[in-house]
């Protein structure tokens, strides 16, 4: 028997062994979690590099912490941060399209009401609000599929970068047993995810090791601080230059 089927059944079992008292802490939590806002900032624009008349056009997708909830404004979030350090190397034309609380299908349905428009490279936060809300796991890989054609087809993305799933079931604050049995269905989804993206080119797949260290969170200790965002940025840099920024002299031309 392999460790996803085993996994399945043990999370599968537990939930119905527990399902009252899981159902009564999902509440409580919800009830009583601490909500912080979306930041303030522009989510479009253009920053230009003086030096590098390439211009590398980025877009932002997905749920809250694409959006940056757990920073006040959008420069010290994924969005600034990351804007930042890709325009050291091109001009950078930047779009974020984001909604705390995003699903992957409420995403699709958002792009598909947004105007097409090229991109070269596309940075995707979601799955969270999946997980949380219970998507069956061959659901939630159909939708993504739908997600993804759309981003190569309608908006021509050339690279898509993902990131693994933040490690829920060692966050303190949700209670146990929801906790380790969300965190089961993590690990679940999250290897489910990586298999099914292994196959397309156009996607990286970023992971980002993050161990039980409540100083990287913000306040609401759920989503990242801006020294998560940062090193969340940081990767995703190096990975888009390692991509676009092909010759000696750091130049680059979009096609």
């Amino acid at each position: 028997m392999g460790n996803s089927v085993l996994q399945t059944i043990v999370e599968i079992s537990l939930k119905i062994l527990a399902a009252p008292l899981l159902i009564w802490q999902g509440l409580h939590v919800r009830k009583h979690a601490l909500i912080l806002p979306e930041p303030t900032g522009h989510r479009s624009g253009i920053t230009v590099n003086h030096s590098n008349n390439a211009i590398l056009r980025l877009l932002i997708v997905g749920d809250s912490a694409a959006a940056g909830v757990g920073e006040n404004t959008q420069d010290t979030a994924l969005l600034g941060q990351l804007v930042a350090g890709l325009s050291e190397h091109f001009t950078v034309e930047w779009n974020l399209i984001a909604r705390a609380g995003a699903t992957t299908a409420a995403t699709t349905k958002l792009l598909r009401d947004t105007r097409a428009k090229p991109y070269d490279a596309v940075v995707v936060s979601l799955g969270v609000n999946d997980v949380t809300r219970q998507i069956p796991l061959q659901k939630w890989l159909n939708q993504t599929t739908i997600f993804l054609d759309l981003l190569t087809i309608k908006f021509a993305a050339r690279r898509i970068y993902t990131v693994n799933l933040p490690p829920l079931g060692t966050f303190p604050v949700l209670p146990q047993p929801l906790r380790w049995i969300i965190g089961l269905r993590v690990k679940r989804f999250d290897a489910a995810m990586e298999k099914h993206q292994a196959n397309r080119c156009e996607i990286t797949r970023l992971s980002i090791d993050l161990k039980l260290d409540l100083t990287l969170l913000a306040s609401d200790k759920y989503h990242p601080g801006p020294t998560l965002y940062a090193l969340w940025a940081k990767k995703i840099t190096k990975a888009i230059l390692g991509d676009f920024l092909q010759d000696s002299d750091s130049k680059w031309q979009a096609d």
